[in-house]
């Protein structure tokens, strides 16, 4: 199966040549010859003035790649990024994304992590739809350092030639993932929270905030493949596991020159508040500009510890001192999942919404009715919150009996 081009409906205006992300295309003999690097990816059928190019339908199961040449994916690859041997819980949520957009392609979702002593990884990814789980497994990658974490996964790349390749935003994310797709000649698209597919060009629709916020951007990768995007963690949803086993598993073993670094790591060790992880919390009491000072946050501690939950903060309660930026909730801090998000003093803006409104329940305190806060809360207080906590604290404690403490 190959990329079909009406040879009397072309006009060799080269259009697709340029677009072509693979190079698979050139012009030979007065035609346009496809060549043996072609995904059908599609890229170069909306840049034909003259209509003459189109894909064929998907290829039925087995067929051959053509001699000597890699078989083109075109599938949906997410980045298996993972830490002390246990996989970031984005990569389940990528996974869940990866699976619909692939769904709608007709193409596989497939993982690749890199790193050493990756054994127990196969068995995390079981009950996912997940199909391949590619690994390149080296000492030098015990450590997630760029240089060497860029070569491996350009060079797995080239070789698979993935249509779509998904990445969590975390602090690992950001920095690999603008290095990959500049030496892959591609787009990246950061912070995404919605992804589709475009149902005409089959390309994907990545959708972020944009100015601060305030409009949201779908951004098209058109004539570069693959794809990129980064995902910040708790903003998709993970699927729920199925019966699936665990992926196939394919082993890579690179050039030596491919884990080269300039960096050398001595040592490293946890920061001193490693521990307090917002995004993990399944309860969170926040607080913003509205407690009108750092004193209102040992309030917001104690009904926390009522609901055994964590505190957390507004940028504006940030940067006014009154918490560390490790709590900060929002578009500029961390995005948010928990069961129960307690907004209290918080006046709700786009910026702040864009972190914690996929929380299950969302409680809101505020003094003043009209706050953005009360459109995208299921319960709304009005009122002074020294007034209103306190009486949520003994609530809490009456109802937990002598024990203390209380049930989300």
């Amino acid at each position: 199966m190959t990329l079909r081009i009406d040879p009397d409906a072309c006009i060799l205006c080269g259009r697709c040549i340029d677009a072509c992300p693979f190079g698979a295309l050139s012009q030979e003999a007065g035609r346009i010859r496809v060549g043996d690097a072609c995904t059908l990816c599609g890229a170069c059928v909306p840049e034909c003035p003259a209509e003459a190019i189109s894909v064929p339908a998907a290829a039925p199961a087995g067929t051959a790649a053509p001699a000597g040449a890699a078989a083109p994916s075109g599938a949906v690859w997410v980045y298996g990024e993972h830490h002390e041997g246990r996989l970031h819980h984005v990569v389940h949520e990528l996974a869940g994304k990866a699976a619909e957009l692939a769904g709608t392609l007709g193409r596989s979702v497939e993982v690749v992590a890199l790193g050493h002593r990756l054994d127990g990884l196969p068995s995390q990814l079981a009950g996912l739809p997940v199909a391949t789980l590619h690994l390149v497994d080296h000492p030098a990658l015990a450590h997630p350092m760029d240089e060497p974490c860029t070569r491996a996964l350009v060079h797995l790349i080239t070789r698979e030639r993935p249509g779509i390749l998904l990445a969590g935003a975390t602090a690992h994310g950001r920095s690999l993932m603008p290095r990959v797709a500049v030496l892959c000649r591609t787009g990246l698209t950061a912070d995404c929270t919605g992804l589709e597919i475009d149902p005409h060009s089959g390309c994907l629709l990545q959708t972020r905030p944009a100015f601060g916020g305030n409009v949201l951007a779908t951004i098209v990768t058109r004539s570069r493949r693959p794809q990129m995007a980064t995902v910040r963690p708790r903003v998709m949803a993970a699927p729920e596991p199925g019966s699936a086993a665990a992926p196939a598993v394919r082993r890579w073993d690179l050039p030596p020159e491919t884990f080269a670094t300039a960096v050398e790591l001595r040592a490293s060790r946890p920061r001193a508040d490693s521990a307090i992880n917002i995004a993990e919390a399944d309860v969170l009491v926040a607080g913003g500009r509205g407690l009108g000072g750092p004193e209102g946050f040992r309030l917001l501690a104690e009904l926390a510890r009522a609901l055994g939950g964590e505190v957390a903060a507004s940028r504006a309660a940030v940067d006014a001192g009154w918490a560390p930026y490790e709590r900060q909730v929002g578009q500029t801090g961390r995005t948010v999942q928990p069961r129960l998000y307690v907004a209290v003093g918080i006046s709700g803006a786009v910026q702040h919404r864009a972190g914690m409104q996929s929380s299950d329940t969302i409680v809101a305190v505020n003094a003043d009715p009209d706050a953005p806060i009360f459109e995208v809360a299921d319960f709304g207080i009005v009122g002074d919150y020294r007034q209103v906590v306190p009486q949520l604290i003994r609530a809490l404690q009456t109802d937990a009996g002598p024990k203390g403490g209380g049930d989300a």
